[in-house]
């Protein structure tokens, strides 16, 4: 029997201040760049999900000894080894870690294969290895062309490689990591204008923590230099709280996330504030108080695309339509995101409409409706949010949040305290 999760109406407005855990985005990536640097790393506010965890098992096949402490949210990294004969790295449904390791592990003269779940292995990878290729790896596919499993092996010559703009952000960033350590360094060229801009600036900032020179979408040769990293707060996840606010009421401050941010996602309270929200920043800090009707917006979310289906629950409660352009690309995440959505909400009675690019919702009062969440954990996360205010709402398979987020209901229900 499938598990499912209520959630019911707040009776009064919020009041609280909550903080995340740590950057999803940021922990991966700093995993990755601690792994190649020959030393000893320690990241401080590391998040511990499945998928940061996924990405924990693949460095260490890749060859990095890495010590954990959960309770503590810190990870002690030492990098500089190399994968043994026969390595494989189980990404599980991690795509940040599948589409991070592939051009790591073709750094080495040893095969490693890379594969995943079912659910990983449907989405596609053919541009990933095509251009890999480029750069001199050797690139074998095992099942279906253009699709996971897949191994790779190197050295890679690097230089300079052509890809599109619309290939995965997470596929660019793991390129862009494993520049450094290329013989030529790396030079791309984008064939078409590059989606979710803000993870390849994180992407640049993290590697330059490590020591890495990238300039534009070029890196120098050289290596990383192993160091003490703190990572904060996932954006991603606050989104669920500022969006609360909106929906119920009243106010919620999330701590550790403000205007000194790397995360591009904290730009999701510039939409709630466009759409009458109440945004008051500081560098470490967001707070979200709503009072009165929000307005419908029309935002294309092309850079902050992961806090579309939240900003899809904010709508249903705004006063007139909103309309999301510019993430036609999420299609192909845990889910198609795009279809999803519209269909849940549609199930809820509310006027949803499917667009090439993105959704237009019209605002209504959901009826009780059991969610389906397409084992996909931002679904779960965002159209809980409903139950804040409509009676009725339940969310099946509440579980997938534990992908990225553990803990999300229990900090969704602290909300009513």
């Amino acid at each position: 029997m499938t598990e499912s999760r209520v959630i019911a109406p707040l009776s009064r407005p919020l009041d609280a201040v909550v903080r995340p855990p740590g950057s999803k985005s940021i922990t991966n990536r700093a995993l990755l760049c601690a792994a190649l640097a020959p030393g000893e790393s320690l990241l401080t506010g590391a998040l511990f999900a499945d998928d940061t965890r996924a990405m924990m098992e693949a460095v260490a096949a890749l060859g990095a000894s890495v010590s954990i402490d959960p309770l503590s949210r810190t990870a002690s990294v030492t990098g500089g080894g190399s994968p043994a004969e026969g390595a494989a790295v189980d990404a599980r449904q991690s795509g940040t870690t599948s589409r991070f390791i592939l051009p790591a592990a073709a750094l080495f003269g040893r095969r490693t294969i890379v594969d995943g779940t079912p659910q990983l292995r449907a989405r596609p990878f053919g541009p990933v290895l095509d251009a890999l290729r480029q750069v001199g790896a050797k690139v074998e596919e095992l099942g279906e062309p253009g699709f996971l499993p897949a191994a790779v092996s190197g050295p890679m010559h690097g230089g300079p490689v052509h890809v599109s703009g619309h290939i995965s952000s997470q596929f660019l960033s793991g390129l862009l990591m494993a520049g450094p350590l290329m013989r030529d360094g790396l030079r791309v060229s984008l064939t078409s204008e590059l989606v979710s801009v803000p993870y390849v600036e994180m992407t640049k900032a993290v590697m330059a923590a490590f020591g890495a020179t990238v300039e534009d979408l070029s890196v120098h040769p050289g290596s990383y230099t192993p160091r003490t990293y703190d990572i904060e707060p996932d954006a991603s996840a606050a989104s669920y709280f500022l969006g609360a606010a909106a929906i119920a009421g009243g106010r919620v401050t999330v701590s550790g996330l403000g205007t000194a941010s790397l995360q591009g996602d904290v730009r999701f309270a510039d939409v709630l504030e466009r759409m009458g929200a109440t945004v008051t920043r500081t560098p470490n800090s967001l707070t979200v108080s709503s009072s009165g009707a929000l307005r419908g917006v029309d935002v294309d979310m092309a850079d902050i695309s992961d806090t579309a289906q939240t900003l899809a629950a904010v709508a249903v409660f705004a006063g007139s339509p909103t309309r999301v352009r510019g993430i036609g690309f999420i299609r192909g995440k845990e889910t198609d995101r795009i279809a999803a959505v519209v269909t849940e909400l549609r199930r809820a009675g509310i006027d949803a409409v499917e667009d090439e690019d993105g959704f237009t919702i019209h605002p209504g009062l959901p009826r009780p409706t059991a969610f389906d969440t397409y084992e996909d954990h931002r679904m779960a996360m965002s159209l809980s949010l409903l139950g804040l205010r409509a009676p009725g709402i339940e969310v099946l398979d509440p579980g997938c949040v534990a992908k990225t987020y553990p803990g999300f209901f229990a900090d969704l229900e602290s909300l009513r305290s």
